[in-house]
C-alpha cells in the first residue's frame, strides 16, 4: 500500500495483517533472544533522553514489545518512570508514577496500572506500543486513539515507538492530525526517519 488514504477499512485490514505477522514472529523467536530484547537502551536514544525527567512506558500485553524491560535502565539513569492509566472507553488516559517493584492494579481492556491514588505526571517522553510503523514514522495503533490523544495533549514529549522489527510496513495511512513518532526502537535497531542506528 503506497497511498495516504485513511479509510478505516484499510487500517482495519492492516491491523489484522500486522497482528498476524507479529504473533508469528514472536512465536518463532528464540526464547533467549526474547528475554534479552528491549533490556538495553541504545546510546543514540540515551543521548536523546539526557534532559528528560519522566518517561512513560507501558506494560506489554501478549506479543507486544515489552516496554517495561526498559524501566531498570531508565531508573539507573536517574529518570522517573510512569505507566498509562486508561480512564474511559473514549480514548482518555493519563500517566501515573511507577517503580519496577510497585504493585500493579487491573484496568480497562486487560491493562495494568499503578495505584489509582497516585498523582498523574507530565511525561517528557512517551514510549508507545504499536501494530505497525513506516519509514515516515507513522504509527498504526490498535484503533482506540489513546496514544494519539496523549501525543496531542503533550506535544512536546519525545514520541518513541517500541516494536519488533517485523512490524515495519511500507506505508501507514496517516490523517492530517496524526503526529508521527520521533523514532522507533526495535530489537535490532533504533530508527529515526530514514536513518538507522544499530541498537546495542
Amino acid at each position: 500500500m503506497t497511498d495516504d488514504t485513511s479509510d478505516p477499512a484499510d487500517k482495519g485490514t492492516l491491523r489484522m495483517i500486522a497482528r498476524r505477522r507479529r504473533r508469528a514472529f514472536v512465536a518463532t523467536l528464540d526464547p533467549l533472544a526474547h528475554r534479552l530484547a528491549f533490556k538495553v537502551i541504545p546510546s543514540p536514544l540515551a543521548r536523546r533522553l539526557q534532559d528528560v525527567r519522566t518517561v512513560a512506558l507501558y506494560m506489554g500485553l501478549d506479543d507486544e514489545a515489552p516496554a517495561q524491560r526498559l524501566a531498570a535502565q531508565l531508573v539507573a539513569m536517574g529518570k522517573a518512570v510512569a505507566l498509562p492509566r486508561v480512564l474511559d472507553r473514549l480514548g482518555s488516559m493519563d500517566f501515573l508514577p511507577w517503580r519496577p517493584e510497585d504493585q500493579l492494579f487491573p484496568g480497562l481492556f486487560g491493562t495494568s496500572h499503578p495505584a489509582p491514588a497516585g498523582v498523574p505526571v507530565v511525561p517528557d517522553a512517551i514510549v508507545a506500543p504499536l501494530l505497525g510503523f513506516d519509514k515516515a514514522m507513522n504509527r498504526l495503533g490498535q484503533g482506540g486513539g489513546y496514544y494519539d490523544r496523549a501525543f496531542a495533549r503533550w506535544p512536546d514529549a519525545l514520541r518513541i515507538g517500541l516494536a519488533w522489527s517485523v512490524q515495519e510496513i511500507d506505508a501507514v495511512p496517516a490523517d492530517p492530525w496524526d503526529l508521527p513518532l520521533d523514532m522507533v526502537m526495535t530489537e535490532i535497531a533504533l530508527i529515526e526517519g530514514d536513518t538507522t542506528d544499530e541498537g546495542a
